[in-house]
C-alpha cells in the first residue's frame, strides 16, 4: 500500500471509531505500531484535527470532514451480503434501516458495479426468528438504549415459569438464538436470557442509571476474567453470566 493511501485509510479508520489504538490500527494496515505513531504524527502535523496519544489511542476531532468515498467492487459486495445475512435475524425495525441504508449506498455506485454487487449468488432465507421474537428483540433493544427497566415472564430451559424486573444491558447474537444480558434484580447479580423464551416483555416508565458493578462494561470484564481462570485451570468449568438460562 502506497504511503498515502494508508495515511487516508488511517484517517478513516479513526473516524469510524471513538478511539482507536495504535494496535488496532497496526492490525488493520499491516504495519508495525511505530510505522502509526510517526504517520499519525505526521497526519497531526499537516493539520488533521486528531486527538490522543500513542499508549491510550486516538480520535477525530470534531469539524473534519471527507469526501464520500466510492466503494470497491469486494466492498459494495460485502455489504450487500452483510445486509441479506443480518436481516433474517434482525428485528423488523432494525431490518428496514438495513434496506434503507444499503439502498443509499448502492445508489451512488456505477451501474455495473451495482448489478455485480446485487447479482451474488447469497441469500439467507427467512428462517431466523419468529414474529414473535422479533418484536420482543426490538422491544429489548430500544430499552437497552434508552435505559428503561423492564419486566419479564420467562421460561427456562424447562418450560418453568419465572418473572424478573430487569436493567436491559446488551443483546447478543450467537449464531441461532439472541440473548438478553441483565442486571436481574431479584438475583441481584448478572443474568442471560434467551429471546425466544421470553414469553412478555413491558417496558416500566422507570429508567435506570449506571452504577459501579451493574453495567455492561462490568459484565464484560467479569466474563473475560472467568475465561481467563478458565484458561490456567483447564478443568474449571465457566459459567458465563451472558449464557442464557
Amino acid at each position: 500500500m502506497r504511503r498515502a493511501d494508508r495515511l487516508f485509510q488511517i484517517v478513516q479508520l479513526i473516524r469510524g471509531r471513538r478511539l482507536s489504538t495504535a494496535a488496532f490500527l497496526a492490525e488493520r494496515l499491516e504495519v508495525s505500531a511505530r510505522t502509526i505513531y510517526r504517520d499519525v504524527a505526521d497526519l497531526q502535523h499537516q493539520g488533521v484535527p486528531i486527538e490522543g496519544e500513542a499508549g491510550v489511542g486516538y480520535r477525530l476531532g470534531a469539524g473534519f470532514e471527507l469526501p464520500p468515498l466510492m466503494l470497491t467492487q469486494g466492498e459494495a459486495n460485502a455489504l450487500v451480503a452483510a445486509a441479506r445475512l443480518a436481516q433474517a435475524w434482525l428485528d423488523a425495525g432494525l431490518a428496514r434501516e438495513v434496506e434503507g441504508a444499503l439502498g443509499k449506498i448502492l445508489s451512488v455506485l456505477p451501474p455495473a458495479a451495482r448489478a455485480a454487487a446485487e447479482a451474488q449468488a447469497l441469500y439467507a432465507p427467512s428462517v431466523g426468528l419468529d414474529a414473535r421474537a422479533q418484536a420482543t428483540l426490538q422491544t429489548l433493544r430500544e430499552a437497552v438504549h434508552t435505559r428503561h427497566v423492564v419486566h419479564i415472564d420467562y421460561a427456562d430451559v424447562h418450560g418453568r415459569p419465572t418473572v424478573r424486573r430487569l436493567r436491559p444491558l446488551g443483546c447478543f447474537y450467537w449464531g441461532k438464538v439472541w440473548t438478553l444480558s441483565a442486571w436481574c434484580e431479584l438475583r441481584g447479580d448478572f443474568r442471560g436470557f434467551r429471546i425466544d423464551r421470553i414469553v412478555s416483555v413491558a417496558v416500566l416508565d422507570e429508567r435506570f442509571q449506571h452504577e459501579e458493578g451493574k453495567t455492561l462494561a462490568d459484565l464484560l470484564r467479569k466474563v473475560e476474567a472467568e475465561m481467563a481462570e478458565c484458561e490456567l485451570v483447564p478443568d474449571a468449568g465457566v459459567k458465563a453470566p451472558m449464557a442464557a438460562l
